[in-house]
């Protein structure tokens, strides 16, 4: 599974909510829902993660600067807080846990690898804290679309930030804490007894994760200038 099956999940959910825009629909579900100054609730989703890489420099040989990430899907469950500002706009603290792993390929010829071996399976598990503001438009029945964004934050729980190896040693180690911005979109459907919120959201990495080998002109992390996570959820709250 890529991340384009975790977009097409998306739109098939969000269009459930659509149809009623045009279906006619007068009768409203938890009509009051949404005037509660706090509420509360739970998330469940998928995500997929990958690095992106900055290089110091771009007159070295292709493979000293082609990193190859072999994404995959993992999954994601926690809470919501929301505090109503105005019919329009919330704010929202959303912590929670995601698992997922990947593969870095360090395309090295065999003849610079020598007795190394040049790929690192990564197992990711996050405690990831987004502060986010939900912008929202008017409620269409028992539909309402909205954007939101903001910043986050996260601990690498797997990072092996102060592991004494490095990759000459076939360890991989990433920095413990990270920082993001975060953008998404998704449509809130009233139901009966809850509100169901499908939403999409890129997840953009602001700082450097990468912890460098001991040596610095490794052939492993020696032109590695930056490397940030970014990442895609799919979450589906009910509140």
């Amino acid at each position: 599974m890529k991340l384009q099956l975790l977009v097409i999940a998306g739109l098939l959910l969000s269009t459930s909510g659509s149809s009623q825009i045009f279906s006619g629909e007068s009768i409203l579900n938890n009509e009051n829902v949404d005037q509660q100054r706090w509420s509360w609730g739970y998330y469940l989703g998928m995500n997929t993660y990958d690095y992106n890489f900055d290089y110091k420099s771009t007159d070295l040989p292709p493979y000293e600067m082609d990193i190859a990430v072999d994404r995959s899907v993992g999954f994601n469950v926690g809470l919501v807080g929301n505090m109503r500002i105005n019919d329009y706009l919330d704010l929202r603290l959303e912590p929670g846990v995601s698992f997922n792993s990947l593969g870095l390929d360090f395309n090295v010829p065999q003849e610079e690898l020598g007795p190394y071996v040049n790929h690192r399976d990564i197992k990711l598990t996050y405690v990831h804290i987004p502060l986010l503001l939900k912008v929202s438009t008017r409620r269409l029945n028992n539909f309402k679309p909205f954007i939101v964004g903001g910043v986050s934050t996260s601990i690498n729980l797997s990072s092996n930030e102060d592991h004494p190896d490095d990759n000459l040693a076939g360890q991989f180690r990433a920095r413990t804490t990270s920082f993001y911005y975060e953008l998404g979109v998704g449509v809130d459907l009233y139901m009966f007894f809850f509100k169901f919120t499908p939403s999409l959201r890129g997840v953009f990495g602001l700082s450097d994760d990468l912890v460098p080998d001991h040596d610095p002109h490794s052939i492993f992390t020696g032109n590695i200038d930056k490397m940030s996570m970014r990442g895609v959820f799919l979450n589906f709250t009910f509140q």
